[in-house]
């Protein structure tokens, strides 16, 4: 039996874009795309349309997945190849909607651990009005 060899932390940032972009995905269903990943700091972007309430507005639960997806995935960037990653806790502020255009999250981590590690989220619509601010503690499991 061969050994397994770990992708650096290139191809393991290229990796987690594929997975979380992968088909089947809540993230590629709501649209979600990825323009930076590391464990201190990621960026992705979703479209309002396809991903509103019946009144025309985001939809809240959209704001709290795209939050999630950003979290976790800088929880498992932070957490390193093969680790295995929950989310456990999360919630959201929703201070205004959007009808139209872009999103964007920025999470940042507010503590990084062994077991644990927690981001927050600040999504903003394109004049840059802060929609929601979000924190999400995920649980981290080393191989």
């Amino acid at each position: 039996m061969g050994e397994t060899q770990l992708p650096d932390e290139r191809e393991f940032e290229d990796l987690i874009r594929d997975v979380y972009a992968s088909g089947g995905s809540l993230g590629e269903k709501l649209g979600i795309r990825f323009t930076e990943i590391s464990a201190q700091r990621l960026v992705a972007t979703m479209p309002v349309e396809g991903n509103t309430q019946p009144a025309g507005l985001l939809h809240g639960g959209a704001s709290a997945a795209l939050a999630e997806t950003l979290g976790s995935v800088g929880a498992a960037v932070h957490a390193g190849p093969g680790s295995l990653v929950l989310g456990v806790d999360i919630n959201a502020t929703h201070h205004r909607s959007a009808r139209s255009g872009l999103v964007t999250g920025i999470a940042t981590p507010l503590f990084l651990g062994r077991s644990m590690a927690t981001y927050e989220i600040v999504i903003t619509d394109e004049a840059q009005r802060r929609i929601c601010t979000a924190r999400i503690s995920c649980l981290i499991r080393k191989p």
